[in-house]
């Protein structure tokens, strides 16, 4: 499995993800730098971190979705290459409009940091593949703006084309029908604000993201 990890500056998530993603195909991913404008050829996954891409300044996500680098993210995506966003990777896949929706301030307007369960509502994409049905499971969470914001026809159609991929078993940020993750109509962009690559190790307190990363694999 080749991947790419795209970084930004403010970007402080992006060696764990590349570990997650070593760990289960055996291959370092490449490294990207925002600034560039091509990626490495025959990418299977492209994976945008966690942190606070450019301070955060704007909104999350804002000045990330700018990049030399979107562009072919965005080509890559409509080619039909897999996109995992995660917390500040998910925030810039909104704002470049590869999924819908908004990620706002949480409702309580405190910086969350804890483990959250988290019901894996569609185990039939090829980033939950690897889970039981009607599953919950518990991720780490790290997040100020995680608060999941979309019009009642958006949230309709997320909820009615199974695009709710994750929701929180008890809410934590506000957010619309504690949405806390979507994937695309195509089906290979997933967005979620849990950190799935804080989980894939027994010593650092679980294992229960490991499954989504071994569901891009197989």
């Amino acid at each position: 499995m080749q991947s790419a990890v795209i970084v930004f500056p403010g970007s402080n998530c992006d060696r764990d993800m590349a570990v997650a993603l070593e760990t289960v195909s055996g291959q370092k991913p490449h490294m990207v730098w925002h600034g560039d404008s091509e990626l490495p050829p025959g990418l299977d996954v492209i994976a945008i971190p966690g942190g606070f891409s450019y301070g955060d300044y704007l909104r999350s996500g804002a000045m990330a979705s700018r990049s030399n680098i979107i562009k072919p993210v965005i080509e890559a995506a409509n080619r039909g290459v897999k996109i995992l966003g995660v917390c500040n990777g998910f925030q810039i896949l909104t704002e470049t409009g590869l999924l819908p929706g908004a990620l706002m301030r949480n409702s309580n307007i405190h910086f969350v940091c804890k483990d959250a369960e988290l019901d894996v509502v569609n185990t039939g994409t090829i980033f939950t593949s690897g889970y039981d049905s009607n599953t919950t499971i518990t991720i780490p969470v790290a997040h100020h703006d995680g608060n999941f914001f979309a019009d009642d026809e958006t949230l309709d159609r997320l909820e009615n084309e199974n695009q709710i991929v994750f929701r929180y078993h008890n809410d934590i940020n506000g957010s619309s029908r504690n949405i806390a993750g979507i994937i695309n109509e195509a089906g290979n962009v997933l967005g979620m604000m849990p950190h799935p690559e804080r989980a894939i190790d027994k010593k650092h307190g679980g294992t229960d993201g490991l499954a989504l990363f071994e569901s891009l694999l197989s």
